[in-house]
Formats: structure tokens, sequence, C-alpha cells
């Protein structure tokens, strides 16, 4: 029997972070970050790339929300 967590149970639809289309923005940045400490700034182009990545994933989300909403 696989067990599942409080989480999984709880809210099945629920996406695991590593799921999101910003994942690979993300791990790129802290990569950088981890070659790149104390010079943050080196680093501004993936922190950017990362930004406008959540920024369209926020926006496609709400878009989705606006077209199911049971009011509009």
């Amino acid at each position: 029997m696989m067990a599942t967590t409080k989480a999984e149970s709880a809210y099945p639809s629920t996406a695991r972070f590593s799921d999101s289309q910003c994942y690979p923005e993300y791990t790129a940045s802290l990569k950088c970050l981890e070659k790149s400490m104390p010079e943050k700034s080196k680093c501004q182009e993936h922190f950017d790339a990362y930004k406008e990545c959540k920024k369209k994933e926020r926006e496609a989300r709400l878009e989705r929300n606006r077209s199911r909403s049971l009011f509009s």
C-alpha cells in the first residue's frame, strides 16, 4: 500500500512546485547563485527570466480561473 501525505489526501489537485513551468528557471537561478556567491548581480539574467516566467504563469492561471467563473 502506497502512503499518501496529508496534503495529497486533502488536496488531490494541488500541483507540486517541481511541476511548475518555471522550475527550470528556478533551478538555473539557484545554480548561478551557488557558483557566483557573493556576487548576486552576475545572476540577474536568471532572476529576470524566472520573474517573467512566474508572471506569465500567474496570468495564465488567472485567465483559466476567469473562464471558470460562475458569475462571468
